[in-house]
C-alpha cells in the first residue's frame, strides 16, 4: 500500500514521464529487495504482488489524468462551440437570395443525419402565381427519391427542373436541398448551388450542435456518443472558421466604406466609414441584411439592388455604379462584387459578397475645375473664330475680288469652319466626362424609337450620296435609363459616319435586339473597313483612320466616335466593333436594359 502510494505521488507530481526513471529504479530496489531478504532472513516480500500493485497504482493514475484533461477540453470545446444560431431565419434568407439568380417555384432545405428520414426545416414558394400541377404530389415524390440519392452520393443529382443538392461540410452530409425551377437546370449554375449548399451545411451543423448540448462531461472519455460529439464541436469550430475568413479587423480602419455578406444574405461585417456613408448606427445594422443595407443607397440610377445582386450572382462580374446624393452634396462609387476561396490551383468556391463604397465628391469637384478650364479656353476660342469665319464669308461673297483672293478666302472659311465643329465636339467631350448630372438626365427610353427617329432624320443625307437607310424591325424592346439627347447624337455620330465612309449605291443598316440583360444598337455599312491594327485606337480622341493611298479626312475632328463611347460607358454599357477592310464595319454599343 505505502509502495502504490509513494508511486501514485510521484506520478502527480512529476508527471509519468518526468517519475518514469524513479519508478524503474523502485522497482529494481523492489526486487533487489524481496530476494536478500528471502536469502538472508528468509522472509519473502512477495515481489511479484507489490510490483503488481504499484502499475495497478500507475495506469489508474494515468487514466484519471486523462480523463480530467478530456472532461477539460470538452468542456472548452463544447462551450467554444454553443453559439446559439437561427438555422431557420438564415437558411430562408438563403432561399430568398438564391431566388434572385434561379427561378424557384419551391424549395425545401432537409436536414439529414444518415439514419433517419428527411426532415423539412425551411420552406420557400415563389409569390408569382403558378397554376395548380396535378402531379405535384408525384414530383414531391420523386424530389424526395432525388435527395436521398444526393445525400448518398454527396454529389448533385437533377431530373427535369427537380434539383437536389447535398448540403456538405466536412465531407459529411448534412442536409439536402430540393429545388423546383420554373424551367430547366442548367450546370452553369452547379457551383452556386455547391457554395451556398456549403454555407446551408454550416448553418444546419451549427444549430444541431447548438440545440443538442451533451448531457454529461463526466463520462465523455468512455463515451462513444460523447466522442461523436466532440467531432461535431470541432466540424462547428470549422465552420465558424470558414465564416470568420472573409471578416478582417483591419477594414474598420480604412476610409472607403466595406461590407462583407454571407451567401445567405447575413451581413457578416460593415465598417464604420459604410455606417457613415448610410447614415446608419452599428446597432440599426445589426437587424439587417444585405438588401436592407443596398436599399440605404438607392438613386435614380441604383433603385433595384436585387437586380445588381442577381447579376453579380450570375455572371461572376462586380457591379459598379456612381451615386449621386444631391440633397447632401455627395458623390459616391459602388461596387459589388463576389469574394471567393481558392480550394486548389483550379476550383474555387464562394463564401461571401463584398460591396465597396467609396466617396468621389471631392475627385469631381477637381475633375469639374479642370473641365471649366478646358471649356473657358475652348470658348475664348470661338470668339476669333467667329469673326474670322462671318469676314471671310462676306469676303467670299465680294465680286471684286481676284479669283485667287476668292480662293484663299473660301479655304480661310472652310478651316475656320472645321475648327469650329471641332471645338463644339470637344466641348461636348469634355462636358460628358464631367459628368454633370443637371446636364445628364436619365430616363426610361427606348432605343428603338431613338433608331427610328435617326433614321427619319438623315435620310435625305442619305440620299443625296445614294445610299440606303434602313432600319431591322425589333419587337419587344424594352427601355432603358438614359439622356435622350446624348444616346441620339451617339447614334448619329455611328449613322453619319456609316454614310460618309460608304461607297454610293451600298445599304446602311440600323438594328436593335435585346441580348440578356441589355440592349443593343447596331449599325452595319459595306464601306471601306478599318484596318485590324487601327480598330482599338478609333475610339481614342483626336485619332484618325490613315487608309492606304489615302491621306487623312480633313474633314474629320477625330471626336465623333470618342463622343459614342463616353455617352455609352457613362450609361453602363460597353462599345463594340467587328470590321474587316474592303467588306465594311459593324459598329454597335449596348446599354442595361431596365
Amino acid at each position: 500500500m505505502s509502495y502504490s502510494l509513494a508511486l501514485s505521488l510521484a506520478v502527480v507530481a512529476f508527471g509519468f514521464r518526468g517519475s518514469s526513471r524513479w519508478i524503474l529504479v523502485s522497482a529494481v530496489l523492489v526486487i533487489i529487495a524481496s530476494f536478500a531478504s528471502a536469502q538472508l532472513f528468509s522472509i519473502e516480500l512477495l515481489a511479484l504482488p507489490l510490483l503488481f500493485s504499484g502499475a495497478l497504482s500507475l495506469l489508474l493514475i494515468q487514466v484519471n489524468q486523462l480523463w480530467a484533461m478530456d472532461r477539460q477540453l470538452t468542456r472548452s470545446l463544447f462551450h467554444s462551440s454553443t453559439e446559439n444560431v437561427d438555422a431557420d431565419v438564415r437558411l430562408t434568407s438563403g432561399l430568398k437570395l438564391l431566388n434572385t439568380v434561379l427561378p424557384l417555384s419551391e424549395a425545401v432545405v432537409f436536414r439529414y443525419d444518415g439514419s433517419e428520414d428527411l426532415q423539412a426545416v425551411a420552406r420557400f414558394k415563389s409569390p408569382l402565381p403558378n397554376p395548380q400541377d396535378p402531379r405535384r404530389n408525384a414530383v414531391w415524390r420523386e424530389g424526395i427519391g432525388l435527395c436521398e440519392k444526393a445525400a448518398v452520393t454527396g454529389k448533385i443529382v437533377n431530373q427535369a427542373t427537380s434539383v437536389a443538392v447535398p448540403l456538405l461540410h466536412e465531407g459529411e452530409t448534412a442536409g439536402v436541398l430540393l429545388i423546383r425551377l420554373a424551367s430547366k437546370f442548367s450546370v452553369d449554375d452547379a457551383a452556386l448551388l455547391r457554395g451556398v449548399g456549403s454555407q446551408f451545411a454550416r448553418n444546419l451543423e451549427r444549430e444541431s450542435f447548438s440545440r443538442n448540448a451533451a448531457r454529461t462531461e463526466v463520462f465523455s472519455f468512455f463515451s462513444q456518443t460523447s466522442s461523436r460529439r466532440k467531432l461535431d464541436a470541432l466540424n462547428v469550430l470549422k465552420a465558424v472558421n470558414v465564416e470568420q475568413r472573409c471578416e478582417a479587423s483591419t477594414l474598420a480602419h480604412i476610409e472607403d466604406g466595406v461590407a462583407i455578406a454571407y451567401l445567405d444574405g447575413t451581413l457578416a461585417l460593415v465598417n464604420p466609414a459604410l455606417l457613415s456613408f448610410a447614415g446608419l448606427t452599428a446597432e440599426q445594422v445589426a437587424n439587417m441584411d444585405l438588401f436592407d443595407l443596398l436599399h440605404k443607397f438607392r438613386t435614380d440610377v441604383f433603385d433595384e439592388p436585387e437586380i445588381a445582386v442577381r447579376r453579380v450572382l450570375q455572371t461572376g462580374d462586380e457591379y459598379e455604379g456612381e451615386l449621386n446624393f444631391e440633397p447632401k452634396n455627395q458623390i459616391l462609387n459602388l461596387r459589388i462584387s463576389l469574394l471567393r476561396e481558392r480550394l486548389n490551383n483550379k476550383d474555387e468556391s464562394l463564401i461571401g459578397i463584398a460591396v465597396h463604397v467609396k466617396d468621389l465628391t471631392a475627385t469631381k469637384e477637381y475633375e469639374k475645375l479642370k473641365s471649366d478650364m478646358i471649356s473657358l479656353m475652348s470658348h475664348e476660342l470661338r470668339t476669333p473664330l467667329t469673326s474670322i469665319n462671318g469676314f471671310a464669308e462676306l469676303l467670299t461673297a465680294e465680286q471684286s475680288l481676284p479669283v485667287q483672293a476668292r480662293e484663299f478666302v473660301s479655304i480661310i472659311a472652310n478651316e475656320s469652319q472645321r475648327m469650329s465643329r471641332m471645338i463644339n465636339t470637344f466641348l461636348s467631350v469634355t462636358q460628358l466626362q464631367r459628368k454633370d448630372k443637371q446636364e445628364v438626365l436619365k430616363i426610361p427610353l427606348r432605343l428603338d424609337e431613338v433608331v427610328r427617329e435617326t433614321i427619319a432624320s438623315l435620310q435625305p443625307v442619305a440620299k443625296k450620296k445614294r445610299i440606303r437607310l434602313l432600319e431591322q424591325p425589333a419587337h419587344r424592346i424594352p427601355p432603358v435609363a438614359a439622356d435622350k439627347s446624348l444616346i441620339t447624337q451617339a447614334v448619329k455620330n455611328l449613322v453619319n459616319n456609316a454614310i460618309k465612309y460608304s461607297p454610293e449605291r451600298t445599304t446602311v443598316t440600323v438594328s436593335t435586339a435585346l441580348e440578356a440583360e441589355a440592349v443593343r444598337v447596331c449599325v452595319e455599312d459595306r464601306g471601306f473597313g478599318i484596318p485590324a491594327e487601327a480598330k482599338e485606337r478609333v475610339w481614342d480622341k483626336f485619332y484618325r483612320v490613315v487608309r492606304e493611298g489615302q491621306e487623312k479626312d480633313e474633314e474629320s475632328t477625330g471626336l465623333g466616335l470618342s463622343f459614342v463611347r463616353e455617352v455609352v460607358e457613362q450609361h453602363g454599357g460597353h462599345v463594340e466593333l467587328d470590321s474587316e477592310e474592303g467588306r465594311g464595319s459593324k459598329f454597335s454599343f449596348t446599354l442595361p436594359r431596365l
